[in-house]
């Protein structure tokens, strides 16, 4: 095919045929789908609404459960936190029952007076955040709370299985055990 040349008094071809036109969609076109009945419709969009509604439930019940299972987190990192620091403190605080168990030096010495004084306060405030002192003399022994270190013949059957002396007190904190009192105990088992 030849293309003809263009000249400035003829810009385009005469002859050339034009593009056909797109057909037009009012006159004729694909068939519409057919219209849905008006009681279907109605049912299919109730199921929906349904299918819906059952998921929005659902998903605000997992966030609430969630919500709630960080907030328990959340709480028992705090308490592992503050027993970890609670830990660290039964040093001190046997130290200061050795202090408290000093004869004093005169009626009023006043450095055993403070440290007795210091010593309350701490065990009030360590006790308010939920630390449980743990002396058991003459309780049945636990091997759950306590630690038999020693044991003694008891002096009388009834006394079998108690607890005799405390070596070091043991500790809860908020109803968990950080650390066992060591303890002597009465058992006829092994003195025979």
């Amino acid at each position: 095919m030849e293309i003809p040349e263009l000249t400035p008094e003829r810009p385009f071809e005469e002859d050339a045929p034009l593009a056909e036109a797109p057909p037009d969609a009012t006159t004729a076109g694909p068939a519409a789908p057919p219209a849905e009945p008006a009681e279907s419709a109605v049912q299919r969009l109730e199921d929906q609404l349904a299918e819906l509604q059952e998921r929005h439930l659902r998903l605000a019940a997992e966030f609430d459960n969630f919500r709630k299972r960080v907030g328990r987190e959340r709480i028992e990192l705090t308490d592992r936190a503050q027993a970890a620091f609670v830990i660290r403190l039964l040093d001190v605080l046997d130290d200061l029952d050795r202090l408290a168990a000093m004869e004093p030096d005169g009626p009023d010495d006043p450095v055993r007076q403070g440290v007795l004084l210091v010593d309350k306060k701490l065990r009030k405030e360590l006790e308010a955040a939920g630390l449980e002192r743990i002396d058991p003399v003459g309780e049945t022994f636990n091997p759950a709370l306590h630690e038999a270190v020693s044991i003694l013949p008891p002096p009388t059957p009834e006394l079998d299985h108690l607890v005799s002396a405390t070596f070091q007190v043991g500790y809860r904190f908020k109803g968990a055990l950080v650390r066992p009192a060591r303890v002597q105990v009465y058992s006829a088992a092994g003195h025979t």
